[in-house]
């Protein structure tokens, strides 16, 4: 299920997308990204919709997760 962005207490949002940025595996190259560049850059995508915000109720977890990759017929 897709969580519109917008709709998140900014405070909210802005957690979740820097937990995403440093989780493990998460990789920007061999150069040194900072952390407030990767939010930027993840709060840009997700403007652009080429991400998403998906909640996994299964799961009960929450990713962000590329547009493309939106399971069943990705209308949102």
């Amino acid at each position: 299920m897709i969580i519109p962005h917008h709709q998140l207490d900014p405070e909210t949002l802005q957690n979740l997308l820097e937990e995403y940025a440093t989780r493990d595996g998460t990789d920007y190259g061999e150069q040194e990204v900072s952390l407030e560049s990767k939010v930027a850059s993840l709060r840009r995508q997700l403007e652009k919709k080429t991400v998403v915000i998906w909640f996994e109720p299964g799961e009960e977890s929450v990713n962000l997760i590329l547009a493309e990759d939106i399971p069943g017929d990705g209308d949102y």
